[in-house]
């Protein structure tokens, strides 16, 4: 539908025109552009996508961008080693093809490519077998401490009648020391890998809720939330829609931070004596093992190894972490 232009407005743009006209002394310097509804339609949307531009943002940071292909790398690595051709079998003891004696601490070479442990085990197969098993353990306590952190803090912090109820039971669980939990539950359960994970998630959601609880209370009574009830919009609605956007940068970075803080909760378990048994295979039972031996030289290499593969995935989650932060908040998009 075309507008309808009032006749004296109508002679007032002829007059602008002429005169105009008449000062640049060109006829064909000057002219009015002729409206178009299309233009003003297209001109008028925004295709700013605010995923597209976290992406874009994290992008930017090359060695961020680098890191993260080398955790992508390592943990693709970890699920196909096994099934390369040539690899040993990480539970089973080599023996010696001459005398059929277990190849103990067999050094370096061309068939184990980073030796054999005290009792005959390929390293090489033990330190994939074994970071396999410490990131699935990070990742799920951080899934877990994100999911039970998040809701709780949620509700703690806009539900307002839960806020007694949560502040107290956050200062009974506050005050229990969590390396106290840790001991209690692997002394209670039997020792595998989902006792890890339940000792780890007991207290591991607290400081995410706390955290997730004090943002939320800033940005709550914000004007477009209170707009949001005044419309009767369920609360459902008004948290996941316009709260959670907003803390998608700080969630992202603390659950970056918990899976190398899960791996070294882990290894500092299986140093107590704790931890896995030692027939699963962990880059805290491999550490352990290799503490033992760290007065030897040539035996170093036990010790060296999984050290490395632990500093670089504590590392690149953190760097990552940080980098996604950043690239997440709304303030640095363009």
């Amino acid at each position: 539908m075309g507008l309808i232009k009032h006749p004296k407005l109508e002679q007032i743009e002829q007059d602008c025109t002429r005169n105009l006209k008449a000062a640049l002394g060109d006829n064909e310097a000057f002219s009015f552009a002729q409206f178009n509804e299309q233009e003003v339609e297209r001109t008028g949307f925004s295709d700013y996508s605010y995923w597209g531009s976290t992406l874009r943002a994290f992008c930017k940071n090359k060695v961020a961008l680098f890191l993260v292909f080398v955790v992508l790398a390592i943990l693709c690595f970890t699920f196909i080693q096994p099934y390369l051709p040539g690899q040993f079998d990480a539970f089973v003891v080599n023996n010696n093809p001459d005398t059929g004696i277990p190849l103990r601490n067999q050094q370096p070479d061309s068939v184990h490519w980073l030796g054999t442990n005290s009792i005959g085990q390929d390293l090489w197969s033990r330190l994939w077998q074994g970071t396999r098993t410490s990131l699935l353990i990070g990742i799920a306590v951080a899934g877990i401490e994100a999911l039970v952190g998040i809701s709780i803090g949620v509700l703690w912090g806009y539900v307002r009648k839960l806020d007694f109820v949560f502040t107290e039971l956050y200062n009974i669980l506050d005050n229990i020391p969590s390396t106290i939990v840790l001991i209690l539950v692997s002394y209670i359960l039997k020792p595998g890998v989902s006792t890890i994970i339940i000792a780890m998630s007991l207290t591991g959601w607290i400081g995410m809720a706390r955290f997730i609880r004090n943002q939320i209370i800033i940005i709550r009574d914000r004007e477009y939330n209170l707009a949001s009830r005044c419309l009767g919009t369920p609360v459902y609605r008004i948290i996941l829609r316009n709260l959670l956007p907003y803390l998608v940068s700080v969630v992202m970075l603390r659950m970056a931070l918990s899976i190398p803080a899960a791996i070294g909760s882990e290894v500092f378990l299986t140093y107590i004596g704790l931890g896995l048994p030692a027939t699963i295979p962990s880059l805290g039972n491999l550490i352990n093992e290799g503490r033992t031996l760290m007065m030897s030289p040539n035996l170093r290499y036990q010790l060296i190894y999984p050290t490395i593969i632990l500093s670089i995935v504590t590392i690149s989650f953190y760097v990552v972490g940080n980098a996604f932060s950043d690239a997440a908040d709304p303030k640095n998009h363009r």
